[in-house]
């Protein structure tokens, strides 16, 4: 990190150089790893929809065609691969920059808050959680898909030493923002683990 650089001004940073090469580098994983993510995350969402660190746009293409959909991104390069996404498939969103640690939203604005493997690297991912659920309209539902920290101790033990050197660009791979969704506000209602625990899939609803 750079002398008196925040977190959130570091993410900025790193993902703003990652921005170029960032789809060319994610298909590769999400063909092994996060395979049928999006589209089952994406194909819950209903209503007016916010995405959080929407990136480079990834999950447009998947989403319904009857929603409406807001995407923040904290990272300028990112969000202006978003907007010509969007574009590109002739979806009307409403993109913003702005932080996940402080939603840019009224209390209870969205039915649906989506948000994928973007957990592991907000700087502060409980406040966002918690900011997520603040946004959600009573009874609306939390959409997550992120890699986490494996319940199989051997599977942990690999992933918590590659994160010594992935945790300097601010990626995080043994979290677990599972147990933070209670403390939101917010009751899980499905709930799955794959690729040895290192992947979840969570729908949740705001049911406080």
């Amino acid at each position: 990190m750079k002398a008196c650089e925040t977190p959130t001004a570091k993410a900025v940073r790193v993902w703003d150089a990652m921005a170029p090469r960032y789809d060319r580098e994610i298909a590769f994983f999400e063909k092994i790893q996060f395979g049928g993510g999006r589209e089952w995350v994406c194909s819950r969402a209903t209503g007016r929809v916010l995405e959080v660190a929407i990136g480079t746009g990834r999950n447009l293409e998947f989403y319904p065609p009857e929603v409406t959909i807001t995407g923040i991104e904290l990272s300028p390069a990112m969000l202006a691969i978003a907007r010509q996404r969007a574009a590109e498939l002739g979806r009307d969103v409403d993109l913003r920059e702005g932080d996940a640690q402080a939603l840019p939203f009224d209390d209870a604005s969205f039915d649906t808050v989506v948000c994928t493997l973007s957990l592991c690297t907000i700087p502060d991912h409980g406040t966002a959680i918690a900011e997520m659920a603040r946004v959600l309209l009573p009874s609306g539902q939390l959409l997550l898909l992120d890699h986490i920290g494996s319940r199989w101790w051997p599977v942990w033990a690999v992933l918590r030493l590659v994160e010594r050197f992935t945790a300097r660009n601010g990626e995080y791979l043994t979290r677990r923002p599972l147990p933070m969704l209670a403390a939101a506000g917010l009751t899980v209602t499905e709930s799955r683990r794959l690729k040895l625990g290192t992947v979840e899939r969570v729908a949740a609803v705001k049911t406080a």
